[in-house]
């Protein structure tokens, strides 16, 4: 499976040269243990991984033991895993390293002492239990790995021409024309199966969605035993939110309501519990912003929320959750938009995955005006150009999952606000248009925003 992670691991290396370790956060199973030891494998003349879910206490114990003795630390590695590293040519991964948060202190001084490059990967890296009692390295730095993005799933696909074309029509904001049909297909095709990389491979093998919702199944219990085993005294909490998410986006508004927890539900008491799922990259948190001005950070309404699922194929197994399995002929119909459902939880999520998947925070806005229709309005999503001006920084996006759709919100949002907005969009599944002053873009053309 080829990510594109891997060139900004090869980048690391390139311009650090081993003054940084570096940390490969992300949810459990999208392929982070792969991606590291492929790099390993590929860039060093040797390496060794170190995988804390296994690894045998006595090795854990070294990091407490021989932290002020290095060469000891290393010589045992060596050892215990039967190979020999040579000098600014091998890597030493320590994986799962939540599992063991000595080890993860200990890069500051593996770092000072240059000898070898030092890669991390982990899930739930910050919650308390797996930082408590140590100093977070200053010499670690992070990167975020999400599921597959639509790229990337082409690719695995065995297209590699598809996207480049889409890249140079979104540039000249020009439609797809006779390959629009062939690339909704992809993304239909891709939202269903998702981008969890053992259930995209094994869709590219089979075709049986069967088989991959059975996959889907197994990393969705995964999550759910982790819950159990490490989310504390706030189980109970993160569980209630876990199983609510497809309810709460099945809803016309779908910003998360904790009265459907529990009718005396206070976001204070809760709080915790989206962190942790957050933290575990289990969700993609999307904030609400009390106007879409100057920075949306300084306006975010932390009350007010949007709980979208991480992988929308995982989503859609979560959801659709009769007999313990979704049938052929669910996926079929999803497939070819004929289930007679609410597909905008869908949609909705699917494009929240891809603009997080590329580096968009994820805000919304949302104004209740019980006096003033006008005033009223309600939008997807609101991104923010990188480098932030006094004018013009903000493009609202809405996004229709039907063919048949009003635009009163974003238009509202225009008149009122266009001193503050950048360009506006709508994500459809028709083709690209420009009209009434609005970019309507595709929605496989989401990652491009």
């Amino acid at each position: 499976m080829k990510r594109k992670i891997y060139d900004k691991l090869v980048q690391w290396k390139r311009e650090k040269d081993g003054t940084t370790a570096l940390l490969i956060e992300g949810a459990r199973r999208i392929g982070k243990s792969y991606i590291a030891e492929e790099f390993a494998r590929n860039e060093y003349d040797s390496y060794i991984l170190i995988d804390f879910s296994k690894a045998p206490s006595r090795v854990k114990g070294w990091f407490d033991e021989y932290l002020e003795d290095v060469d000891t630390l290393l010589q045992n590695i060596q050892l215990h895993y039967k190979k020999n590293l040579t000098r600014r040519k091998s890597l030493i991964i320590f994986d799962e390293v939540q599992k063991c948060p000595r080890a993860r202190e200990a890069i500051k001084t593996l770092v000072a002492d240059h000898r070898f490059d030092y890669l991390e990967t982990g899930s739930l890296i910050s919650i308390k239990k797996n930082v408590e009692n140590i100093v977070i390295p200053s010499e670690e730095e992070g990167i975020d790995m999400y599921p597959m993005d639509f790229e990337e799933f082409l690719w695995a696909m065995s297209n590699e021409m598809l996207m480049p074309y889409i890249r140079q029509q979104f540039e000249k904001q020009k439609p797809m024309g006779d390959f629009h049909r062939d690339a909704m297909h992809y993304f239909r095709q891709y939202m269903i199966v998702g981008g969890m990389p053992q259930a995209v491979a094994e869709y590219v093998q089979s075709k049986d969605f069967n088989k991959v919702d059975s996959i889907k199944r197994q990393i969705l219990q995964l999550y759910k035993n982790d819950i159990k085993k490490y989310a504390g005294s706030a189980t109970a909490r993160v569980s209630a939110i876990y199983d609510a998410i497809p309810g709460q986006l099945q809803k016309h508004e779908k910003k998360f309501t904790l009265s459907a927890l529990r009718d005396d539900a206070r976001m204070r008491e809760y709080d915790g519990a989206f962190f942790w799922l957050d933290d575990a990259k289990i969700v993609n948190v999307c904030y609400n912003t009390t106007a879409p001005n100057i920075g949306l950070q300084l306006n975010e309404d932390r009350t007010m929320l949007k709980c979208y699922f991480c992988d929308t194929g995982l989503l859609i197994s979560l959801a659709f959750n009769a007999r313990g399995i979704v049938s052929n002929e669910i996926y079929q119909k999803l497939m070819f938009d004929k289930l007679e459902i609410n597909e905008g939880m869908l949609v909705e999520n699917i494009v929240a995955q891809m603009l997080k998947a590329s580096g968009k925070k994820l805000y919304f806005f949302s104004n209740y005006d019980k006096d003033d229709a006008e005033n009223r309005m309600e939008i997807d999503f609101l991104i923010q150009k990188e480098i932030v001006t006094s004018r013009h920084n903000i493009s609202p996006i809405e996004v229709k999952s039907s063919t048949n759709y009003t635009l009163s919100s974003i238009k509202k949002c225009i008149e009122k606000y266009s001193n503050y907005l950048s360009t506006p969009y709508v994500l459809h599944s028709k083709d690209l248009e420009l009209k009434d002053g609005l970019v309507f873009l595709p929605l496989y053309m989401t990652p491009l925003l």
